[in-house]
């Protein structure tokens, strides 16, 4: 989120975990009090509580459920709602999980990357500002831009900026900030899901702490060529000082292969400071253009 937005940030359930990376969250362990969730006034406090119950057994389950694909574990869970009640409860229940954990975890993203102290880097991500020098200015586009931190950036720098995320009041954060710095920027609240990518439509893709093991066939196609994708991410060390959601971590070398397509301009498997969390852990990076 830029925003590990949603996942979670994004995929409902991996954007969730990977709240956890915030010392905010630590206190409530993996287990969270339904009193805790920051309910949107369209949800509930009883559809609060079922989606509550779901995280409570996801965060329950082996890391290698927890690592499946969110249809996966959206199967699992139907099956142990079925052993009590009938099929079609089950799914309907799933479908309200899918719609309550949308609106939740936007509103769990608001208030994180609103924060009056946030916990996580407000400035342009460091790798981005390195390796846009020198670019010729295009038509860019910043995946789950959360605060817009690298999507006003871009604007400063002379590119049509655009960017993404669910998280409203963060995405309107940011559309102040621009008016306020003089720059354009343009956005919607929307997930992955609903925004439209496009074909061979952007000079530039940031992929910041968001999950490019899920985005980068659609950021290959969807950038001109010539173009560039960005990423920075966490590495599978990282996990080691806690839960981090599995969608923004990668094995080594894995960014290489999942775009293996195009002409790798850096790569970088190093000790750095992430951007979320703001702890000194193991990142990745990646610089390529489509050839």
């Amino acid at each position: 989120m830029n925003t590990p937005h949603t996942g979670i940030r994004y995929g409902v359930i991996r954007r969730f975990a990977l709240l956890l990376v915030f010392a905010a969250l630590a206190a409530g362990a993996v287990t969270l009090r339904a009193q805790q969730l920051p309910l949107p006034p369209d949800v509930t406090a009883e559809e609060g509580k079922t989606y509550q119950a779901f995280l409570t057994w996801y965060f329950g389950q082996p890391p290698e459920v927890q690592n499946e694909s969110d249809e996966s574990i959206y199967r699992r869970y139907s099956d142990v709602l079925a052993a009590g009640a009938s099929r079609e409860h089950a799914a309907d229940t799933i479908k309200l999980i899918q719609r309550v954990g949308q609106r939740v975890e936007a509103e769990r993203w608001n208030r994180i990357l609103t924060a009056p102290k946030p916990m996580f880097n407000t400035g342009p991500n460091a790798f981005v500002v390195e390796m846009t020098k020198g670019l010729k200015p295009g038509r860019s586009l910043d995946v789950g831009m959360g605060q817009g931190r690298n999507t006003i950036f871009l604007a400063q720098q002379g590119w049509d900026s655009v960017g993404f995320d669910p998280a409203d009041r963060a995405v309107a954060s940011a559309q102040e900030r621009a008016k306020a710095l003089g720059v354009k920027i343009t956005t919607s609240v929307v997930g992955e899901e609903q925004f439209d990518w496009g074909d061979s439509q952007w000079d530039l893709i940031v992929l910041s702490y968001v999950g490019a093991r899920d985005f980068a066939q659609k950021a290959v196609r969807a950038l001109r060529p010539g173009g560039t994708v960005l990423v920075e991410a966490f590495h599978r060390d990282a996990t080691k000082l806690g839960h981090i959601g599995p969608s923004v971590v990668f094995d080594t070398n894995e960014l290489l292969r999942l775009f293996d397509g195009l002409r790798v301009v850096r790569y970088e498997d190093t000790d750095a400071v992430a951007d979320f969390g703001l702890e000194h852990t193991r990142v990745v990076r990646l610089a390529a253009v489509k050839p």
